[in-house]
């Protein structure tokens, strides 16, 4: 039987002030990551869903963050190809 050791995730904001990142900037990095990458979405009553992150998924982040500054062209070319 799995059992799910995930005690708490962060929402985008609280990541990206963490981080000190633009908020927009950032999800729209983050909208290449899938659940097995560490994000999930919250989802409240009455509200839309808001994007959380494990630690794992923080770390992978950080990652996505290096890459997307090392060629910020990365963005550029997914909208091109939507």
């Amino acid at each position: 039987m799995h059992v799910n050791k995930v005690s708490h995730v962060k929402t985008i904001n609280l990541v990206a002030k963490d981080l000190g990142e633009d908020e927009d900037w950032l999800f729209d990095v983050a909208m290449e990551m899938e659940p097995e990458d560490g994000v999930i979405w919250v989802y409240g009553v009455g509200e839309e869903g808001v994007m959380a992150f494990t630690d794992f998924g923080i770390e992978s982040l950080v990652e996505l963050i290096k890459m997307h500054k090392d060629d910020p062209s990365l963005l550029k070319r997914d909208d091109s190809e939507s």
